[in-house]
């Protein structure tokens, strides 16, 4: 189903969605209210979802789905608008799965790009299994650690602190960070699957809704405490030894870039079991070998549980290979993250 109120962007997003053999377009909608008014008689397997409606608007509409015909969502959204980047992001804590950037035309720049994009991503979200939205990581029972608590042999104090997600991630990523507090003692780097358009946007959302300071890495910038650093799209994040952020160009990892792998692999060279990081909701496998080689080098590694995970893809490989110390519920993630920064402080 497409849910977008100018019908020539709406003929755009059908013409491209049809001209792909995996998709057959459901319904064609002008408002959420109409959406919402057939969506049980067309029961779509996916939602391209507009952000900016008449009336209710995308944000609200998104809610509404998750809450009452719980269905894969796709923000479609004007990434060079902050009123929109700030709606898209509030949609994906509200259930919507990602956000793509909003085709302007058959002569666009990048049109062949974007249409791709598109597709791909309403293919591969129409196999999520989503649920009626509740808070995450409520209702259920919280895990138990999967090891005890660290010790001074195997993790020295925190220095450096990686969090690592794709799809469902920036409201997993927004309830670790608010778990923090502002002083919190070491640089934060954060790897979150988007398009490169939604970066800046996404990192001053962050900042908005967290008490650490966000913003996007730039190359050769050295990491200070209590602050974090996103990165850039199409660009891997690396740290120095001597805590330098690098960005690099260099071929996609597990067919991403940024990736998260190539972070935590470079926090096991740089600094080892001074680090610890986090790996959240996601599909696919990237950040599972580097969790690993982080582990083995001292880090306190964490992966996401599956009760709260969105998508558990990438937390659950990096479980099969044992590359988790602890494997937690998404709300005891930042909590200890927290406790592991106050023993450092305390020792």
């Amino acid at each position: 189903m497409i849910v977008e109120d100018s019908m020539v962007v709406r003929v755009l997003l059908t013409h491209i969605v049809e001209r792909d053999p995996r998709l057959t377009v459901a319904a064609a909608v002008a408002s959420a209210e109409e959406a919402l008014a057939c969506i049980t008689s067309v029961r779509p397997d996916v939602i391209s979802m507009d952000i900016r409606l008449p009336g209710m608007d995308g944000l609200e509409a998104t809610a509404r789905i998750m809450s009452d015909h719980p269905t894969p969502i796709v923000v479609i959204a004007d990434a060079v608008e902050d009123a929109s980047l700030k709606i898209s992001m509030n949609a994906l804590r509200a259930g919507a799965l990602t956000v793509v950037e909003k085709p302007v035309g058959l002569a666009t720049d990048g049109y062949e790009r974007l249409a791709d994009t598109i597709c791909t991503q309403l293919f591969i979200m129409s196999s999520v299994p989503v649920i009626r939205r509740r808070a995450i990581g409520g209702g259920a029972r919280a895990p138990r650690e999967t090891a005890p608590i660290a010790t001074a042999a195997d993790f020295q104090d925190l220095g450096y602190l990686a969090l690592a997600a794709s799809t469902g991630g920036p409201p997993a990523l927004a309830r670790v960070l608010d778990a923090l507090p502002a002083d919190f003692p070491a640089p934060i780097l954060i790897v979150q699957h988007m398009g490169a358009a939604f970066m800046e946007g996404f990192a001053s959302w962050l900042d908005s809704l967290s008490p650490i300071r966000v913003g996007v890495a730039r190359d050769g910038e050295l990491a200070l405490p209590g602050r974090a650093y996103v990165a850039p799209g199409d660009r891997h994040l690396t740290l120095t030894p001597g805590g330098v952020l690098r960005l690099s160009g260099a071929a996609p990892v597990s067919g991403q870039r940024p990736s998260a792998t190539v972070l935590f692999q470079s926090l096991a060279r740089s600094v080892g079991s001074r680090s610890v990081a986090a790996l959240l909701t996601g599909m696919g496998e990237d950040g599972a070998k580097g969790l690993s080689e982080l582990r083995a080098a001292g880090g306190f590694t964490i992966a996401e549980h599956e009760s709260s995970a969105v998508v558990y893809g990438m937390p659950a490989a990096a479980v099969k290979l044992g590359a988790a110390r602890a494997v937690l519920s998404l709300d005891l993630i930042g909590p200890r993250i927290a406790q592991l920064a106050k023993r450092r402080e305390d020792a």
